[in-house]
């Protein structure tokens, strides 16, 4: 059979950065001609960046794009290219747009396919703006053999994913191949979480190894709001071999000779394991956000405690310890080492420490309440006090100096409540918000192994977690251990096991209903919570969209239900 090589372009897009795009198109399209490329695959969306949510609801957006993919036709010439764009529906019924691909070669756009499995589900709105394509497979003659066009949903289909696929009408892998393709292409748009690596090649081998096809998936690499890219593109042959691996979190290009794949150009990347993945995502996310939003310098609260300790390594390997600024504020309940640690890590990551104290501002709040709380004992509502001021200094620096506010709090504190509206909940990024308290703690010590020498003090992993907002405060006094409270919003959350199987799985009941009823009454202050960055399957945020003004209590014995 007549031999291909498939230049696999794992592009880095900025949402409706059009005419940018374009020019990366181009670029990693004139590369991928010079490796001698017959074929070369983008991203999906790759022209618009991957979600442009209601940009799509914008007339001049879906016009400006299809300008763009014109003046790409003229850029290509006999070495095809498969592009991500949306495009108009004819007629009167449905939505007014297809997600779709086109190959062009030789200045023409020789076929167009469109999206036929439209996601409904997590993170994913796609039926809100696309018509699902017709049944029609886009199968395309291409030097000799015939390309069989799907675009990311399409190739998680019930026979291939099991467990973890949608139930939708039909099957476009199915179709492509029944309808004569040679290989299989996948233009992906796949937001990174952990586990997904091996989540998705299992996928893309079942349909190579069922359908004795090769396949080719390209996926979209990069950190757009909440949701984070990892790329990982790769191509495997008929039976499920990957011939051709690209780098994870870093936009690379490849080249793959299919279907045999006996060559690939270019070294075969070695993937993250799932902790330095985790890392290498949150360090993307950062920089992207950053870089996308036009910020410089990102500042932060650092208390000494692991996980200010944790967002600021991260940050610092984003964008440089010169661009970041950590805070400490201390209080009158802040323990010396809390502030000897806070400037430890400082120090040891080479950024810039301001030492902000907050006893004047703390107090001055006090007396001016105290009228008004005449009579009344002290409660969480002084306590919060502190945490707000210190929310106060960090947006008044970010005010004064065009800094990014990056919050600290974990996925533990933030389910439950255990944060503070308007103090430490203030930023605009929320870094670890979907990193559970206990994986901080693994991630903290895996950073600390990489590194040349110790960034974090050993104190700070072994000191019990506090707010330090009264005398003598644990996190414990308010909230089950750590490793106990992880384990049951793993299952309530992530899971979504009711709380009567929680409990039969062995925790405490009285425990779990606690953890239950803290997580169905924060729902408020999660929604006023900055974007925070999605690393697991169940991320707070637009993925999780729970009513704050609701009645139903989850029934079994846990929750107290009949």
């Amino acid at each position: 059979m007549t031999a291909m090589k498939i230049a696999l372009a794992q592009l880095n897009p900025t949402i409706g950065d059009i005419g940018g795009n374009l020019r990366r198109i181009v670029d990693a399209y004139r590369r991928a001609v010079r490796l001698g490329a017959d074929v070369v695959v983008t991203p999906e969306l790759s022209l618009l960046g991957y979600p442009p949510k209601d940009l799509l609801l914008k007339q001049s957006f879906i016009a400006d794009n299809l300008a763009a993919l014109e003046r790409l036709v003229a850029e290509v010439g006999r070495t095809a290219l498969v592009v991500g764009y949306a495009d108009r529906t004819v007629g009167p019924r449905g939505l007014p747009l297809h997600n779709a691909a086109a190959l062009i070669a030789e200045g023409r756009v020789l076929a167009r396919k469109y999206k036929s499995l439209l996601p409904a589900y997590d993170v994913f709105d796609e039926m809100r703006y696309f018509e699902p394509g017709d049944a029609r497979p886009a199968t395309v003659p291409c030097g000799g053999l015939r390309l069989g066009l799907s675009i990311c949903e399409d190739i998680w289909t019930q026979d291939a994913a099991g467990p973890t696929a949608r139930y939708y009408h039909g099957n476009p892998v199915a179709e492509l191949v029944e309808a004569g393709a040679d290989i299989l292409v996948n233009m992906s748009a796949s937001p990174f979480v952990m586990g997904k690596f091996a989540q998705r090649a299992a996928v893309v081998r079942a349909q190579a190894v069922k359908y004795e096809r090769p396949v080719v998936y390209v996926n979209q690499v990069g950190g757009n709001d909440e949701l984070i890219f990892d790329g990982a593109s790769f191509a495997m042959d008929a039976s499920g071999r990957i011939v051709a691996q690209l780098k994870a979190f870093a936009e690379d290009l490849g080249v793959a000779d299919l279907p045999d794949g006996a060559a690939a150009a270019g070294p075969t990347e070695e993937l993250p394991a799932d902790i330095e993945a985790l890392r290498q995502a949150l360090v993307l996310g950062i920089r992207d956000y950053m870089r996308k939003c036009g910020f410089k310098e990102a500042v932060l609260g650092l208390s000494g405690g692991i996980d200010s300790s944790v967002t600021a390594c991260l940050a610092a390997e984003a964008v440089g310890p010169g661009h970041v600024v950590g805070v400490a504020m201390p209080s009158r309940f802040s323990s010396e080492h809390s502030l000897q640690d806070a400037r430890a890590v400082a120090d040891s990551l080479g950024i810039r420490c301001l030492v902000i104290p907050i006893e004047g501002p703390h107090r001055a709040f006090e007396e001016a309440l105290g009228p008004a709380f005449a009579g009344r004992e002290a409660d969480a509502a002084e306590e919060n006090i502190q945490a707000r001021v210190r929310g106060t200094v960090l947006m008044a620096l970010s005010n004064k100096f065009g800094y990014l506010v990056l919050s600290t709090g974990n996925k533990s504190e933030l389910a439950v409540g255990y944060c503070t509206l308007y103090g430490d909940m203030a930023g605009g990024l929320a870094v670890i918000s979907d990193v559970p308290k206990t994986m901080i703690y693994a991630l903290a010590r895996h950073i600390s192994a990489a590194a040349p020498r110790p960034l974090i003090p050993e104190r700070v992993f072994t000191k019990a977690p506090s707010a330090e907002l009264k005398a003598n405060q644990t996190d414990q006094d308010s909230l089950p251990p750590y490793d106990v409270l992880d384990g049951i919003l793993d299952l309530y959350v992530r899971q979504e096991v009711a709380p009567d199987d929680i409990v039969a799985a062995g925790y405490d009941p009285k425990t779990v209903a606690q953890v239950v009823r803290l997580v169905d009454r924060n729902e408020y202050k999660r929604q006023q919570a900055a974007p925070g960055l999605k690393v697991t399957s169940r991320a707070f945020g637009f993925g999780r969209r729970m009513p704050i003004a609701q009645r139903y209590e989850p029934r079994g014995p846990a929750a107290g239900g009949p």
